[in-house]
């Protein structure tokens, strides 16, 4: 492949796309609770301003990093990829993971300011349960399944709407309202608001989301095989840089 964005961009890309994912879902919630004093209605508002603002974002920063925005969507791009040296490298690994995790931090400072919020300010939201356990594992095993699904299927042109479909419904089908995302659950530590994780809670969430993540990437090889078709690994959740034909390196 060639044409693709240097690592410094991409990752800059990441750390942009990531904050602004978690400006969303932190800040829709905040404005959720000030204009509806019913939960179901909170969800309801949270989840369709996730829903709108993760498709514009893949769609908009695919093209330049692939729209990760995920450690385990990185990661598993690297795992996938690794023996065709087809996926992202480790050093892009070890640029994208960072950005992403400081990208959610920096998106929840944004939103506590955009609402005169503490700008950092501990959840006290406790999720410590099993049953939330196991809908992160749920709600990361089926993002995974999609992501690398669509691309073996040569499909990733759907991912700007499947994937933000899929995070729509999985904040209403699991029980954890679908974090799906370590970098994610990080960030949202860092608000005491609608959308916060208390910190004791962010360790199990983010062992669950990995043990998804193995489950899914498992799914993927059970479902669609282990070869990908005439497509790079890399280009995950939607294509960027310019293809040559299969075989004629990069």
């Amino acid at each position: 492949m060639t044409g693709m964005a240097p690592l410094g961009r991409r990752a800059a890309v990441e750390f942009v796309g990531t904050g602004a994912l978690v400006a969303v879902v932190v800040g829709s919630g905040i404005q959720a609770t000030k204009l509806a004093g019913d939960v179901g209605l909170q969800l309801l508002a949270n989840s369709l301003a996730t829903v709108f603002g993760l498709g514009v974002l893949i769609a908009l920063l695919g093209p330049v990093s692939g729209a990760h925005f995920n450690p385990a969507v990185t990661l598993a791009a690297w795992w996938t990829g690794r023996r065709g040296g087809e996926g992202p490298t480790a050093w892009a690994v070890a640029a994208y993971v960072p950005a992403q995790i400081a990208g959610a931090i920096g998106g929840a400072v944004l939103a506590n300011a955009m609402f005169a919020e503490p700008l950092v300010r501990w959840s006290t939201h406790a999720r410590w349960s099993g049953h939330l356990w196991l809908g992160e594992v749920v709600a990361t095993t089926g993002l995974v399944l999609l992501i690398f699904g669509l691309a073996r299927a040569g499909r990733a042109q759907l991912a700007p709407v499947a994937v933000a479909a899929f995070i729509g419904a999985a904040y209403w089908f699991t029980s954890s309202t679908s974090f799906a995302n370590p970098a994610v659950t990080i960030g949202r530590a860092f608000t005491d608001t609608f959308a916060g994780i208390a910190p004791a809670s962010v360790l199990p969430f983010v062992a669950a989301q990995l043990a998804g993540l193995v489950v899914g990437i498992g799914l993927v090889t059970a479902l669609f095989g282990r070869t990908a078709p005439a497509a790079d690994a890399e280009d995950v959740v939607v294509p960027h840089g310019e293809h040559h034909p299969a075989g004629a390196g990069r």
